[in-house]
């Protein structure tokens, strides 16, 4: 299959907004370079610099119309002057080994790491999740996945049910299960999620833990939660603020991402009602909450 990279040279203040943009235009994956063409998968911990001019790279599939994808950027006021940018066309390049190529082991907190299929773990008794990079969002090296994924490092899972809606590559669900979850119900409207999502879990010998489905298929069989995962938009996680309210426990635990630092007060008063909340955990412009159900609420 041809792709083609869609590249703009933008500021490190613009660079977020864009990435996210290129995502919900359709993007398999989004990636940083500076102008030697080193890629950034996952900075190290506590170093957020970017380079002066950063390329911010997105890959489409060869029948993109970028037109559309471009006039869809130039209608966010930052944008409405497009940066430079240029289209290129990858015939018959394996993308995945290109990527490959650059994308090493990555510890997240103190036991949890995310390495290549093809890599040896630096720490072989330490939480391993063996992943290559595919067609679904989630490899650990965008910072709202990095975010749960240091949750989940941080928190003992052991015999606990666990939704992950929005699963993507089912990162976060193959964490929770090594993390010792009983069971997660991985959820996702992309088809293409769901099946990355079967295919790493049975790379990391927890298919047995993972059930996916669509949100449709997923709503007549749904029970409550110990714990829900919720790494997708802020605008989505507002609108489900009811529905996510009857799927977790109570004094059950709610973990959202996706969510831009100026975004996050409004998720939080949205969400009040059901959930406490802990202190906002940021990262990059990201932030990651985390609340408590509350118990006796009326759902």
């Amino acid at each position: 299959m041809s792709w083609q990279e869609l590249t703009f040279e933008v500021s490190p203040a613009e660079v977020d907004t864009l990435s996210e943009l290129l995502s919900e235009a359709g993007a398999a994956s989004v990636t940083f370079k500076d102008s030697a063409d080193t890629p950034i998968y996952e900075p190290a911990p506590d170093a957020s610099d970017l380079w002066a001019h950063t390329c911010v790279v997105g890959l489409f599939n060869a029948t993109t119309n970028f037109d559309d994808v471009l006039a869809t950027i130039q209608q966010v006021p930052l944008f409405t002057k497009l940066p430079p940018y240029r289209i290129t066309e990858l015939k018959e390049q394996q993308w995945e080994r290109l990527w490959m190529d650059e994308f090493k082991p990555m510890r997240f907190g103190k036991r949890l790491w995310i390495c290549p299929t093809e890599t040896t773990p630096p720490e072989p008794d330490a939480l391993n999740i063996m992943l290559d990079p595919g067609l679904a969002f989630g490899t650990g090296t965008h910072p709202t996945t990095a975010l749960c994924l240091e949750w989940i490092d941080q928190n003992d899972l052991s015999g606990k049910r666990v939704i992950d809606f929005g699963c993507g590559s089912g990162i976060l669900a193959i964490g929770a299960a090594m993390s010792g979850a009983t069971s997660v119900e991985a959820i996702d409207i992309d088809p293409q999620a769901l099946i990355a999502t079967r295919s790493n879990a049975a790379q990391n010998s927890v298919a047995h833990q993972i059930t996916t489905a669509l949100p449709d298929e997923a709503a007549g069989r749904l029970s409550t939660a110990d714990c829900l995962l919720a790494n997708i938009l802020a605008n989505p996680i507002v609108a489900l603020a009811d529905y996510f309210s009857t799927l977790v426990k109570h004094h059950g635990i709610i973990v959202l991402s996706g969510i831009l630092s100026e975004q996050a007060a409004s998720v939080i008063s949205t969400y009040e009602p059901w959930f406490e909340f802990q202190p906002t955990t940021e990262k990059e412009g990201w932030v990651r909450l985390v609340a408590k159900r509350k118990a006796g609420e009326t759902d």
